[in-house]
């Protein structure tokens, strides 16, 4: 038996219904304390230092979902018990 359920609602309205908090307020005052520091060429601030942990994190896990995919392909397993 297969069922299809449809929910016509926003992704606002999604996440009120799951209760998930309301972070959009929370949001714009980030980014425009960003943009901020950006326009004003704040000393010490690096957007490529702010954004580097996302690059390196999205990368490694790149390399593990590659080596995960050869291993299974091929057969071995990366338990090591």
């Amino acid at each position: 038996m297969k069922v299809n359920v449809t929910f016509d609602m926003t992704p606002a309205e999604f996440r009120q219904v799951l209760g998930l908090p309301d972070v959009q307020h929370f949001q714009q005052e980030l980014m425009s304390q960003m943009m901020d520091k950006m326009k004003a060429g704040e000393e010490g601030y690096d957007p490529v230092s702010l954004y580097q942990p996302m690059f390196s994190q999205g990368v490694d896990n790149m390399n593990k979902f590659q080596k995960m995919m050869f291993d299974s392909m091929t057969g071995q397993s990366s338990d090591k018990s």
